[in-house]
């Protein structure tokens, strides 16, 4: 006897095979490792999926379709630079000497003893 079926999950199941399922099974893991990798942390993916139904003399084709949009390669902050000397760099121009200070040698000596 035919067993009649009225829930959408398990129809769902049973579409393609089953193969169907384990396409959004393989579409929900690459969504979240896509989104894990985001550099900000931060982002949105979003899975579409369709079911068309036809019908035509007591017979239902069911055609599914998925479809997952994902963001839009990968978000990455801006890094600032300055210009210095014709070339980039990670300091600020007006803290370029900010550690360059000379030390006395009587004064290192005495920082050294104090923090050993």
């Amino acid at each position: 006897m035919s067993r009649t079926i009225r829930n959408f999950t398990e129809m769902l199941g049973l579409l393609s095979r089953g193969r169907f399922q384990d396409k959004l099974n393989e579409e929900l893991s690459n969504a979240i490792e896509v989104l894990e990798a985001l550099p900000n942390e931060k982002g949105q993916a979003t899975i579409t999926v369709s079911i068309t139904l036809s019908y035509q003399g007591g017979r239902m084709d069911v055609k599914p379709t998925v479809k997952c949009k994902l963001p839009e390669g990968a978000a990455f902050q801006d890094t600032p630079f300055w210009t210095h000397e014709g070339g980039l760099s990670v300091q600020h121009p007006s803290q370029m000497d900010m550690y360059t200070r000379e030390v006395d040698p009587a004064e290192a000596a005495d920082v050294s003893r104090a923090t050993a």
